[in-house]
């Protein structure tokens, strides 16, 4: 089972080609497999090189065999999937656009802990703060941190008087 792969130039050639353009380190491992495998490199020698297991030599050669270039792309991409479902995201972007005091909550700006509870409570997803960040990143909505003051709710007048106090008074000491 340990047979060499023998490739003309033509799929040398496009073998190189497909492993310079491609966006996925998996791409890029399994032509350097196939490579590796015309240079009659053996199994083990071509999975300590890069990093793989010999399992994932073979079982790359095996595709390769019997699809070509095209059978060295994923079929599907890796990692589970996302959990910002279309309807989350919708969701996510109506809650984004309401004042959150018209959803009865007692303060009139979200920070991303206040909108991932609120998310969490209506549409049974929570993410962590750092996450639902880059998801309203990704969907073009930029925050920063609200900075909460009493200016505006406080009687500009007696604010001015009790700070002219106050010197006096530090002044007298």
């Amino acid at each position: 089972m340990g047979w060499g792969i023998k490739l003309t130039d033509e799929q040398w050639d496009e073998l190189d080609r497909v492993r310079f353009t491609a966006k996925s380190a998996d791409v890029f491992r399994n032509c350097l497999i196939i490579l590796k495998s015309d240079s009659s490199d053996t199994i083990g020698s071509i999975a300590e090189d890069l990093g793989c297991g010999t399992d994932t030599v073979v079982r790359v050669r095996r595709l390769y065999r019997k699809g070509g270039v095209a059978a060295l792309r994923p079929i599907k991409p890796p990692g589970r999937p996302t959990r910002a479902t279309p309807q989350f995201i919708a969701s996510m972007r109506q809650a984004v656009m309401a004042n959150p005091m018209s959803l009865g909550y007692g303060f009139s700006t979200w920070s991303i802990a206040r909108l991932g509870a609120h998310l969490g409570k209506t549409t049974g997803i929570r993410f962590g703060d750092d996450q639902l960040g880059r998801l309203l990143r990704r969907h073009g909505f930029s925050f920063q941190r609200p900075k909460h003051t009493l200016r505006g709710k406080r009687d500009e007048a007696a604010y001015k008087k009790s700070k002219a106090e106050l010197i006096i008074l530090k002044k007298r000491r």
